[in-house]
């Protein structure tokens, strides 16, 4: 018997180890970013109204 085939995985019999909700992550991304955004934003804003 060639001891190749038991070398090579079937992808098919992958098992997902982690499995994850792309959406919540997608949401939870978009929300933090537009967080901290939106806080670099009134931060740069005040610095610019402190100085003018």
């Amino acid at each position: 018997m060639n001891n190749t085939q038991y070398a090579v995985e079937d992808p098919r019999a992958h098992v997902n180890e982690e499995p994850r909700d792309d959406l919540k992550d997608v949401v939870f991304g978009f929300g933090g970013m537009l967080g901290f955004m939106t806080i670099v934003f009134f931060g740069m804003v005040i610095i610019k109204f402190v100085q003018s």
